[in-house]
């Protein structure tokens, strides 16, 4: 398998130009209140998902072997598309501040490269100490459910403004 000698990773919170985010805090919350959040999926992306999680698998990484698997050609990482999601609550609704409780996740279709995919949040239950239930599905270019899920978060509970932190280049050598 070849690799690039030098992938640069420029996606910070949707736009590699936005400087600051700013979050939703618990009270200004509303159940059914919707956010969605949109990345085309790169061969660095799965590159980068790799280097970092440790996940080697062929399927991911090597065409031969992933052309006689049930896909019959690259997949991205499962766990690819909980990043995205991660990401959206983190960026998205609510936003900085929000600490993860837990994720359930159910992978509906293989996400490949090239797909376009798009997580939507949905706020479905405001409860006591600052707790939210939210379902998280991620949807392909073509509108197909790829992954469905529902994460519990802690809410900020004060609006806040924050400034991006711009991340280093990353190579691979």
């Amino acid at each position: 398998m070849n690799r690039p000698a030098s992938i640069h990773f420029d996606f910070h919170c949707q736009d590699s130009h936005m400087t600051q985010v700013t979050n939703t805090p618990y009270e200004a919350l509303e159940v059914g209140q919707t956010a969605s959040y949109s990345k085309t999926v790169e061969e660095r992306d799965i590159q980068l998902f790799a280097a970092m999680s440790g996940d080697h698998n062929p399927v991911h990484l090597d065409a031969e072997y992933a052309a006689k698997t049930m896909f019959k050609e690259r997949i991205a990482h499962g766990m690819f598309s909980g990043a995205l999601i991660s990401a959206a609550v983190a960026c998205e609704l609510p936003g900085p501040g929000t600490i993860y409780i837990g994720q359930q996740m159910t992978f509906q279709k293989p996400v490949k490269l090239g797909d376009t995919l798009t997580v939507r949040l949905e706020i479905l239950e405001k409860l006591p100490k600052f707790r939210v239930r939210i379902a998280t599905r991620v949807f392909n270019q073509n509108d197909e459910l790829v992954v469905d899920g529902e994460a519990e978060i802690l809410a900020p509970r004060k609006k806040q403004t924050v400034d991006l932190t711009v991340l280093p280049e990353i190579t691979f050598g």
